[in-house]
């Protein structure tokens, strides 16, 4: 075991997407905390999570697996707490480990967190404005409010647990944010940013939804229409046309997301000044990432689980002064199951055998294997709940999309039991980055189309999930 193992300070929001990062090139947002940590490390710029929705997300990079593989397919499908981490690892080898914040893994004593030496985690999606917090003791748990702002409480908790630890031994932290989840309420400090300014709007804000399957249009989340007036701090006027409705909702919902995240910047700045204060950042690894990406007002949309880019697309920034050149930028395909046996990896610890990640230590050092991936499996299972969107699987490459909608619960629990007629969706993304034009029909495809759903069903087996049985060559 090495003697000087790094700590690890893993930082994750909820719902941030990467074009809401200056570091990212964002064209709405400055976060000048989150790009230190880009600006000294590396930014990955293919972060893709394997199911776009904030519970299994959380499974899946606790476990290094596939949900089909942990069983926490949907919202309602809470992670069993007796599943190997590789915080368990980390935690038995000598790793001091907390989380504070949003856990949304199920509660009581079969789901809440284990493996972890201290931790205080919210009910569900918790609240902004003094939430309650669950705290372990002796016997079990206890839920307790705690006035102030959730982001400054989580970070709070976080810092304590910092300055209490024993400082011969290494610690694994995770500071998991609420924000900036719905309903997007800002603290006092930021409420009044962005009121006299228009934020630039998304170039596919006024989709029409043209050309491409039946899901899209069903999707129950465009802006102002399905929204309530929590989302927008005031009554909708739905009287509006549909798009000057969209117009109107756009710079309310987005003022009130991009003042919860800066927020959150403000925090991570905290957390690194405490390092830079302690003379520990040169040991540490510092990694700041969300559970999925989001739309933000992208295809006229708000929230995610769709296989598009906006969605599908996690950031993640990592910055770790001995082993990663500051200032790198990465291309290479990484997931969500990677990040496990990565941050066991740095710790000098074997890979679980049952995780289905691949550690990406090498790429940290600037150096890609040569039987590196370049296409992954997604697979969203929650078909219908919520914002009406269709189950539907795929395969992502560096430039084509395939995706299968095949629109049917599947018995799936938290799912509603509909189903529709099946359709695929293919897009260059070279030539159609924002994904407007489906291009499956297009006879010059069928080759293609061909190899994609041949190398979508060799995926599905390699990671040990089922294709639908109307999904047919």
């Amino acid at each position: 075991m090495p003697k000087d193992r790094p700590n690890i300070l893993f930082i994750m929001s909820d719902d941030h997407a990467s074009h809401a990062m200056s570091c990212y090139g964002s064209r709405i947002n400055r976060t000048p905390n989150l790009d230190r940590i880009a600006d000294e490390g590396m930014r990955f710029d293919n972060c893709f999570c394997t199911n776009s929705i904030c519970t299994p997300s959380r499974a899946a990079i606790l476990t290094g697996t596939y949900n089909h593989v942990n069983g926490v397919t949907t919202l309602s499908t809470h992670m069993d707490n007796t599943l190997p981490t590789f915080v368990k690892d980390l935690q038995a080898s000598g790793y001091q480990t907390g989380i504070f914040g949003k856990w949304h893994l199920g509660q009581g004593p079969a789901h809440e967190p284990t493996g972890f030496d201290d931790w205080a985690v919210l009910p569900g999606q918790g609240l902004y404005h003094n939430p309650t917090f669950i705290f372990p003791t002796e016997d079990g748990s206890e839920r307790r409010p705690v006035k102030g702002y959730v982001t400054d409480l989580i970070t709070d908790m976080s810092l304590d647990f910092l300055r209490a630890r024993d400082a011969e031994r290494p610690f694994f932290l995770m500071c998991h944010h609420k924000a900036p989840h719905r309903h997007w309420e800002p603290d006092e400090k930021h409420a009044d940013m962005y009121l006299n300014e228009d934020i630039p709007e998304p170039e596919t804000l006024y989709d029409d939804y043209a050309n491409r399957a039946s899901a899209a249009e069903a999707a129950e989340m465009r802006m102002g229409v399905h929204m309530q007036p929590l989302d927008i701090k005031t009554e909708i006027p739905h009287e509006l046309p549909e798009m000057e409705l969209r117009k109107w909702a756009y710079q309310r919902y987005i003022k009130d997301y991009l003042r919860v995240v800066a927020s959150i910047d403000d925090n991570v700045g905290r957390l690194l000044d405490y390092l830079d204060d302690e003379g520990l950042s040169e040991n540490t690894v510092v990694v700041y990432t969300s559970d999925q990406g989001f739309f933000l007002g992208d295809h006229g949309w708000y929230d995610k689980r769709f296989m598009y880019e906006e969605s599908l697309r996690m950031p993640y920034i990592m910055r770790y002064p001995r082993g990663i050149r500051a200032g790198s930028v990465n291309d290479d395909m990484i997931l969500n199951v990677d990040f496990a046996p990565t941050y066991l990896g740095l710790a000098g610890l074997p890979a679980q055998e049952a995780m289905q990640g691949r550690s990406f230590e090498p790429l940290l050092r600037g150096e890609t294997p040569a039987d590196w991936r370049d296409r992954m499996y997604y697979r969203y299972w929650m078909h219908k709940t919520h914002h009406n969107v269709y189950a539907h699987y795929g395969i992502r490459t560096m430039r084509h999309k395939l995706i299968y909608y095949y629109a049917d619960a599947l018995g799936s629990e938290g799912s509603i039991d509909e189903s529709y007629a099946p359709e695929w969706e293919l897009f260059d993304l070279e030539a159609d980055p924002y994904e407007l034009k489906n291009i499956v029909d297009d006879p010059a495809n069928v080759d293609l189309v061909a190899e994609l759903k041949a190398e979508l069903h060799r995926l599905q087996a390699e990671v040990g999930d089922e294709r639908y049985h109307l999904d047919v060559d």
